[in-house]
């Protein structure tokens, strides 16, 4: 069933096109080219040292850093190594880091030099100094591994052992550590292969600028890989680099979040960047506008392809895919689309019973792919997963054709600018102010990010509104993208019956002829 029936754990990808094609393309970073064959060597290497150092299977191996070519020996390598990767979130403030790490419980982390004093403190907040390996330019993982055989290690490794622990917020601010096995990215691949509209050419090359902590970037990074497709290494996101890259390396495949369309086609340099190399860019992560679909696919003129899923469904669900993105039927971009081969979709009420077409409800995941749990959260697992059915909190509709629409969010999850933010977290952070007696957080529309964060704030009797110093706070204890980008002050919040801050009443003016929905 399988394209590569002898790719069942995450190493078997460089091992399998390592041995067919070594002289293939496999990275392109730092204006160097790494073929798969070298690449299949240096994670050798690397999984060998890692074990030197005193790594055990099942053990978790935390990664501090941006997009580099690093990023991907440490992934592969500590794959074939039999232990864990942990991909830390770098825009994170280090007091919300250090609850990922005492969660996560690490014996070793790769932190890259630019973010020493940053991990200092992260140590710091935690009370614990995990053993840490710094790398920069001149200190790579190559050179620390260099002394190791190329060959690959003999060790047991089981399909359902985790290989990949990513951390998501929860609703209480407690992280969750969502756990990815081999077998879930080999059941996505399964997927992938029955899915008609996935066509891998010859000579792709995957331009990727999202943040190597996000399922997006691994996944279809991954996914790639295990197609033999080259994959182009950007930093970070930056528009202008992300135009030059499009100029200069003529990638045919592209990922990014609304978001980041816009600033991309905001820039100065969009109107004159040839995207005719570009066949297909893929978008997921955030709302998207009408209006920003319909000026990507008038400046761009490859095909687009929405996904939606979420990080426990370790790759999309639901695609709305190229031949769905009609200029003339615009109900249909609203749409997250279909659900892929080996995906069902339900949607049901309260009682978990299934409603009517265009009815909303809960959407309900069923997904050979889906993750293995909540790291040391066996209730939440428990709660979020239920007789097969994975329980996304988003609510949605199916419309006649089939096709489904995420209506809202029932946990009040705020996306902003492709990132997730839980109303719940910021408040916590707010309510620390002395000025601060009562607090909302919600999402308003914003151009640029999708959804901007608002606070509603009740002061203390005697305070005086003074959002600046109230922000201020909010930095020392949140990441930056997590603060808000507005605070309005009010006498009093409106309530529901039982008592409740009614965020429906406060959203609903600024939502008003406007459908709040996720791609």
């Amino acid at each position: 069933m399988w394209a590569y029936p002898e790719i069942r754990l995450i190493g078997d990808t460089l091992a399998y096109h390592g041995r067919r094609t070594p002289e293939k393309l496999a990275l392109v970073h730092d204006g160097k080219r790494t073929s798969y064959g070298e690449l299949d060597a240096a994670t050798n290497r690397y999984a060998r040292a890692l074990r030197a150092a005193g790594a055990q299977t099942d053990d978790r191996i935390l990664f501090l850093g941006k997009n580099s070519f690093d990023y991907f020996l440490a992934m592969y390598g500590t794959a074939k190594a039999g232990a864990c990767f942990v991909p830390l979130n770098w825009r994170l403030a280090p007091v919300e880091l250090a609850a990922v790490i005492l969660n996560a419980d690490c014996r070793l982390a790769i932190v890259e030099r630019e973010s020493e004093d940053m991990w200092r403190q992260i140590c710091a907040d935690a009370g614990v100094t995990p053993e840490a390996i710094f790398i920069d330019p001149e200190n790579t993982l190559s050179k620390w591994s260099a002394h190791e055989p190329g060959e690959p290690l003999k060790i047991h490794i089981r399909e359902d052992d985790p290989v990949l622990l990513l951390y998501t917020s929860g609703t209480t601010g407690i992280p969750k550590g969502v756990i990815h096995t081999h077998a879930s990215f080999n059941h996505s691949r399964l997927s992938e292969h029955f899915e008609k509209v996935y066509d891998w050419k010859d000579g792709d090359l995957f331009l990727n600028p999202l943040p190597n902590f996000h399922l997006l970037h691994i996944a279809l990074s991954l996914q790639c890989l295990y197609n033999g497709v080259a994959v182009s290494i950007q930093r970070m996101f930056d528009p202008a680099a992300l135009l030059a890259g499009i100029e200069a390396q003529r990638p045919s495949l592209l990922v990014l979040t609304p978001t980041m369309i816009q600033m991309m086609l905001d820039s100065q340099n969009a109107p004159k960047t040839d995207f005719s190399s570009v066949r297909l860019t893929m978008y997921a992560g955030s709302p998207i506008s009408l209006g920003l679909i319909k000026r990507a696919m008038s400046m761009m003129p490859g095909k687009f392809m929405q996904f939606y899923g979420q990080t426990e469904t370790s790759g999309p669900v639901s695609l709305l895919r190229p031949d769905e993105h009609n200029l003339a039927d615009e109900q249909k971009l609203k749409s997250c689309g279909r659900p892929l081969p080996l995906i069902n979709l339900r949607i049901v009420d309260a009682h978990g019973n299934d409603v009517p077409d265009g009815e909303p409800g809960e959407l309900l995941v069923s997904a050979p792919a889906s993750t293995a749990g909540y790291w040391r959260q066996g209730d939440l697992t428990e709660a979020r997963f239920q007789n097969g059915w994975y329980r996304t909190a988003d609510v949605a509709y199916r419309d006649a054709e089939g096709l489904y629409y995420i209506y809202d969010r029932a946990d009040d999850k705020i996306i902003t600018g492709g990132e997730n933010v839980y109303s719940t977290e910021v408040e916590s952070a707010l309510s620390l102010h002395p000025a601060v007696a009562a607090v909302a957080v919600i999402g308003v529309p914003d151009a640029r990010w999708g959804e901007a964060i608002k606070a509603i704030v009740v002061l203390r009797e005697g305070q005086a509104p003074d959002a600046e110093a109230i922000l201020a706070h909010c930095r020392t204890r949140l990441a930056g993208y997590k603060v808000p980008k507005s605070i309005d002050f009010v006498e009093a919040m409106p309530l529901t019956g039982t008592g409740k801050i009614s965020k429906k009443s406060l959203r609903d003016p600024y939502w008003k002829n406007q459908q709040r929905s996720v791609a």
